[in-house]
């Protein structure tokens, strides 16, 4: 089976600039600028559906924000395409995010992409009136709340567990990269992952960026228990993943039975394939 769909990747060019001290660079080098480019990807691949999110990354907000037409636009005219807006729950950021909102009834919007690498903390009081805000929309507009997932700080999966808590029984939650490394997964895949699906949260995951054993892991817990397996999405996260590598990975530990139905075909389908 070739890979069907793509629940996470990324359009648009950022701007150079010095991460960590050192000179201005461009690390994510195969970012596309245009909607053509990024059609030729996806006809290289072999991909028939892909959710795309503005690319970001540089600690400027307006970067991402200012992706949220292109996005839109690009959904609009492939219809494998479906957009994903990006939103911020920091009070700075809430002009931008109402903008951003006001195209959540756009045709082809199929979800709001949620990071706090930006700035903000889910548990900052100032940032809960606009994460209210941004699930209300979710839920007003029937879309998947996307939310970047990686150890420690802002994003830990300690942080995002309260997103579950207070959001997931009423909206769609797709927690990317399943907590984006060795804690994370561990956090997740030793239970609270499983506990959230069989009390009825709508958790969804994709395991781009993940540690090698834990596709293995996740993949055996889901034969073990029986549920999960509608839950995982494949997602390249590209251009700051790599196509090829997520997919060999992922197909690896799912085979070419029902599980590698849902993650590759189905489950993207059910989150955004209307």
């Amino acid at each position: 089976m070739s890979s069907r769909s793509d629940a996470h990747r990324h359009l648009g060019v950022l701007p150079a600039y010095p991460f960590y001290g050192g000179p201005p660079v461009n690390p994510d080098v195969t970012a596309r600028a245009t909607i053509e480019e990024l059609i030729e990807d996806l006809d290289r691949e072999g991909t028939e559906r892909a959710l795309v999110l503005p690319n970001y990354g540089v600690p400027d907000p307006t970067v991402a924000f200012g992706f949220n037409e292109l996005v839109v636009e690009a959904a609009q005219q492939d219809d494998r395409i479906r957009a994903g807006l990006w939103v911020s729950a920091k009070p700075s950021d809430a002009e931008r995010t109402a903008a951003a909102l006001k195209l959540a009834g756009e045709n082809g919007v199929r979800a709001l992409k949620l990071s706090f690498l930006l700035g903000g903390r889910v548990t900052d009081d100032e940032c809960r009136p606009g994460l209210d805000r941004i699930f209300a929309a979710a839920r007003e507009h029937d879309l998947t709340v996307h939310i970047h997932t990686s150890p420690g700080a802002a994003s830990d999966v300690d942080e995002i567990t309260n997103l579950v808590d207070w959001y997931a029984d009423e909206a769609r939650i797709h927690l990317v990269h399943f907590g984006g490394g060795m804690s994370g997964h561990i956090k997740l895949l030793s239970g609270r992952f499983f506990d959230w699906i069989t009390s009825g949260k709508q958790v969804y995951t994709d395991l781009s960026w993940a540690i090698g054993f834990a596709p293995r892991w996740l993949a055996a817990e889901i034969e073990r228990r029986g549920v999960g397996h509608d839950r995982i999405l494949f997602a390249s996260d590209e251009p700051w993943g790599d196509f090829a590598g997520e997919h060999a990975r992922l197909r690896a530990v799912t085979g070419d039975g029902e599980l590698a139905r849902h993650v590759f075909t189905d489950t993207f389908e059910t989150l955004y394939g209307r």
